[in-house]
């Protein structure tokens, strides 16, 4: 909101300004004098914890919806739609992972209590973000694009380890495109 003034004299000026002030001040006070503001929330209320419901879009269940999608379209032969479904969780369960990132450290050494929540939704959140790289390098291979898949795998290794399953699983998918040779058996590797 803003009040632009011209060539007024001093004393319309005075009165420009104050009527600008007056009127932020109402929009201010407005919603406070409704209640809107004015009632304190109960933390436990869920009718407000909005991105808790099952039909939230920005939360770990919600990536996972998108997966399962991808899925079926892949089952249906829609690839563009797993695509863009898989692309999309990818793209939500990394933002997710780096706002719970941010938020865990900013609670550092004030509540344990939120790094440890905010440790554990963003680890959820990695995984997912490496099992929507694998579905998508996954989907890549089949559509004879390796060259688009090999980043995928590389990431879900940066994200994992190659020593989790899901790490391990990428590994072994760079060995079979023939983008690594030697065969990883160490801890979460396979045999031979």
């Amino acid at each position: 909101m803003g009040c632009i003034i011209v060539s007024l004299p001093v004393r319309n000026l005075w009165q420009s300004s104050a009527g600008c002030f007056t009127a932020l001040a109402v929009a201010m006070v407005l919603p406070f004098a409704h209640g809107s503001f004015a009632q304190e929330q109960d933390p436990s209320d869920t009718a407000t914890k909005v991105l808790q419901s099952a039909e939230a879009s920005f939360n770990p269940d919600a990536v996972e919806r998108l997966l399962s999608q991808g899925d079926e379209a892949v089952a249906a032969g829609d690839l563009e739609t797993a695509r863009k479904n898989y692309d999309d969780a990818r793209s939500a369960a990394r933002a997710l992972a780096g706002f719970y990132r941010d938020l865990s450290g900013a609670f550092r050494g004030l509540d344990a209590r939120v790094p440890r929540e905010m440790d554990t939704k963003g680890r959820r959140s990695i995984t997912l973000q490496a099992e929507a790289n694998l579905r998508l390098a996954a989907l890549y291979r089949r559509r004879q694009q390796p060259e688009v898949a090999v980043p995928l795998l590389v990431d879900v290794i940066k994200l994992m380890t190659v020593t989790s399953p899901l790490g391990a699983r990428a590994y072994q998918q760079l060995v079979e495109l023939g983008f690594a040779e030697t065969v990883y058996q160490g801890p979460g590797g396979s045999a031979g």
